[in-house]
């Protein structure tokens, strides 16, 4: 349950557009259930004076009816132009009770005879109260009042009204107000929706335009923003402009540092051969080793001031197609196929010469080492949907390599095989290149049978 509530907070929390839409929504419910409850509550009060007031009505023209006998009979008024009171178990009912003997005089035709017991009224005008109930036990409002005549006789006066039909009024009512407003709240809750969606376009476009610096079709962030993010945009021309000036500053220093540094190591190595001696000899070994790293740390360092942070981006499936004609003429005896279904012309976040520079590599190596088939296979991982990767695997039939020696040919310099030409860099550097650009290599077992290397690229 945990697990899932925090998945749901996570999903509502991923976007700025749904978090607008949802408080929009919530509030709009809050105000409108408010709104409702209040009006309905008016309504109802309302509803409740009106009922009262009828049959306050009803009761005073009892009253008169009583009153108006000349005889100090009491005569029937009927149904008193409503006819529930002619409807038997309507709920609506009148009665004249003699006051003092508590005999009832005369009824409504609704009670059909039925008792209806009534508590008595005050002497201080018309009461209406809600305590009452008929035979069949429908809950009535009741009207009461006792009346005083000429020859001295008292009269306790009733009328009731159908308490379930008002019931059922103010619920039709509220029925319809809560529906009403709910339609409301969902044209508010989709008006929100195009609100925010307009309010946002801004960004929609600042987020284009900064895609386009990431693929080299722009270099600062062009075009008018809106006031509330301006300086947003500012603040981003700014930073990229201080990230090129910082790799141009990077790239001077790396070539000061390479003047620096291999001059005097050049002097006192050519004096440690001058010599002779074991001093002499370990000197030399030395300063070959010291060299050996200057010059790792020093390309390392130029290749990352040399690349563009911003703006790298390279159409892998053309480069790749480019080595194979370009290797299939150096190998002709060499069977070279790209093995790419699905995977169309992916955009890695690497320079095109860089990206040929490495495959290249491979694929030499490849072509070298392989007897007869060389395979190159193209794809593209989403599995981490925040960092999807280009996967080029480049596979060939050779002997292969132990799993033991993977590390030791990964280093720089390091050779297992001395019957091929070269010099045992390309893929050490190759491996700087990748980590360079937040890349990967590994070396594994190929299907074909000798060497596989798997390169991963974030995608463009």
């Amino acid at each position: 349950m945990n697990a899932r509530l925090r998945k749901l907070g996570e999903w509502l929390t991923s976007s700025l557009a749904l978090r607008l839409v949802l408080a929009s929504a919530l509030w709009a419910a809050i105000a409108l259930a408010a709104f409702g409850w209040l009006l309905t509550e008016l309504y109802r009060a309302s509803l409740i004076r009106s009922f009262d007031e009828r049959i306050i009505v009803y009761e005073k023209t009892l009253a008169g009816v009583v009153a108006s006998a000349p005889d100090g009979s009491v005569p029937d008024p009927g149904t008193m132009g409503d006819p529930r009171f002619g409807r038997y178990q309507s709920g609506w009912y009148w009665l004249v009770v003699d006051a003092k003997s508590q005999s009832t005089v005369a009824t409504s035709q609704s009670l059909f005879g039925e008792v209806l017991a009534l508590p008595p009224p005050p002497n201080n005008g018309v009461v209406v109260t809600n305590d009452a109930r008929d035979p069949a036990g429908i809950a009535l409002r009741h009207a009461a009042q006792r009346i005083f005549l000429s020859n001295g006789r008292m009269f306790d006066l009733h009328v009731t009204g159908n308490v379930a039909e008002l019931a059922d009024e103010i619920s039709t009512f509220r029925f319809q107000v809560f529906a009403t407003l709910a339609a409301f709240a969902l044209g508010l809750v989709a008006a929100a929706g195009l609100q925010v969606s307009f309010g946002l376009r801004p960004l929609a476009a600042m987020s284009r335009r900064l895609a386009d610096i990431r693929e080299g079709r722009a270099n600062r962030l062009e075009g008018r923003l809106p006031r509330e993010i301006a300086a947003l945009g500012k603040e981003l021309n700014a930073l990229i402009e201080t990230n090129s000036a910082i790799v141009d500053r990077s790239r001077t220093q790396v070539g000061n540092l390479a003047h620096a540094l291999k001059t005097p190591l050049a002097v006192i190595l050519n004096e440690a051969r001058a010599e002779g001696g074991p001093l002499a000899d370990k000197v030399v070994e030395q300063v070959t080793v010291m060299r050996a790293e200057v010059d790792r740390y020093l390309d390392r360092a130029r290749l990352a001031a040399d690349r563009k942070v911003v703006g790298a981006v390279a159409d892998v499936r053309h480069s790749l197609e480019a080595l194979i004609r370009v290797l299939r003429r150096a190998y002709p005896d060499r069977s070279l196929d790209l093995d790419a279904p699905g995977a169309g012309h992916p955009k890695a976040r690497i320079e095109r010469r860089d990206l040929e520079e490495l495959v290249g590599n491979l694929m030499d190596n490849a072509c070298k080492y392989g007897r007869e088939q060389v395979r190159i296979a193209l794809s593209v991982d989403r599995t981490d949907r925040d960092r999807p990767m280009v996967v080029i695997r480049v596979e060939d039939d050779g002997p292969g390599l132990p799993p033991s020696a993977y590390a030791e040919v990964l280093g720089r310099g390091k050779r297992l095989d001395e019957t091929q030409p070269g010099s045992g860099f390309g893929l050490a550097i190759a491996t700087e290149i990748a980590e360079t650009y937040g890349g990967s290599l590994v070396l594994d077992r190929a299907g074909l049978g000798g060497l596989a290397v798997t390169f991963r690229i974030p995608l463009s």
